[in-house]
């Protein structure tokens, strides 16, 4: 059999801000041949998301990605060649297989992987059932505990978490309200999404906005952004608002985070703002995927994917999400499945 080439993206410095293409290094090898206990995947699709950024710059909730190693990224592939007893060839798996072509995984630690039941669409593994899909759901309901008639407010609302976890406010008799940037965005979260209403935070200014859309105040804020915003949406808040925070994407590529001024309010409020990995929440992803393929089924939820092709392409699309050029969930196809996958 023909060796196999494996094209790899490499992590080469640290960026103090935001990223440039130089930061990795671009390298072709031969796959190495497989261990006892290890199976081989093709790569197809990669997620690009924000905490991508922290990896490359410091230990977060995982350790930092060492330099000169493959860039960490989560994937979906199917196996092509197994010595593993428990993975077999033509099945559909996802993990952490970074950006290359080809993954050699034991299924254990860091890189652990998991199977995917067949007849999920490939893209909403890394979408709606993956981790931005369970970000929007147990950020929503567990710890923005939104109630019906309460004012829900989402930034970053057509994004990949956002636009989910808005909908999921919307379905349990929130009136949300979303914070996105352009006129094609905020059009979509009203029409599409089905949003009460959108702010554009490139053209109009946010917190007179927000006055005037949630005139009696702000019941749960679910923050994907940080910064000014998230500033901005503390000032408005109501007796025991909780502030739900996602992610503080206007300060991943900045060199210092911006300081909150209105965080009083949370006291005089008697409001909570609390942070949330989704790994926290790992054990229970099989309790809010059923619920979410319901909603998907009856069309009480849309999802929107930005798909961009090629893995040449990896530094390019990851970096979409901190220029707002994404619409939905961004992701990365690399290959079409080499094996027929079962539905």
């Amino acid at each position: 059999m023909q060796a196999r080439t494996n094209r790899r993206w490499l992590l080469v410095s640290r960026p103090e801000a935001m990223f440039a293409e130089t930061d990795f290094k671009w390298t072709e090898s031969p796959v190495p041949a497989l261990k006892e206990g290890e199976f081989l995947v093709r790569n197809l699709w990669l997620s690009c998301d924000p905490t991508q950024m922290g990896w490359m710059k410091r230990d977060t909730y995982v350790p930092k990605i060492q330099l000169g190693e493959v860039m960490r990224a989560l994937g979906v592939g199917q196996v092509i060649e197994s010595r593993h007893p428990d993975y077999h060839v033509g099945e559909v798996v996802t993990g952490l297989l970074g950006w290359q072509d080809y993954s050699v995984s034991d299924g254990r630690g860091l890189g652990s992987v998991e199977k995917v039941p067949a007849g999920v669409p490939l893209s909403l593994v890394l979408s709606l059932f993956g981790i931005t899909g369970m970000s929007a759901y147990f950020g929503t309901v567990e710890i923005g505990r939104v109630q019906p008639g309460e004012t829900f407010v989402v930034s970053s609302a057509a994004g990949a978490v956002g636009s989910v976890a808005g909908q999921i406010a919307k379905i349990r008799g929130a009136r949300v309200i979303g914070i996105a940037g352009g006129p094609i965005k905020c059009a979509w979260v009203r029409k599409e999404a089905g949003f009460d209403d959108a702010i554009d935070y490139k053209s109009e200014k946010v917190g007179p906005r927000l006055s005037e859309l949630c005139p009696k105040g702000i019941d749960v804020y679910f923050d994907n952004v940080g910064g000014e915003i998230l500033d901005e949406v503390l000032a408005r808040i109501n007796l025991h608002a909780r502030i739900v925070l996602c992610g503080s994407i206007s300060n991943y590529a900045a060199r210092e985070f911006r300081p909150l001024s209105n965080y009083p309010m949370l006291t005089t409020r008697r409001g909570r703002m609390e942070g949330f990995i989704i790994l926290d929440y790992a054990n229970r992803y099989s309790e809010a995927i059923p619920v979410l393929a319901g909603w998907l089924a009856e069309g009480k939820l849309k999802v929107k994917e930005d798909v961009a092709m090629g893995l040449r392409n990896a530094p390019k699309t990851l970096a979409r999400l901190f220029t707002g050029e994404n619409f939905g969930k961004q992701l990365l196809k690399i290959a079409d499945p080499p094996l027929p996958v079962s539905s």
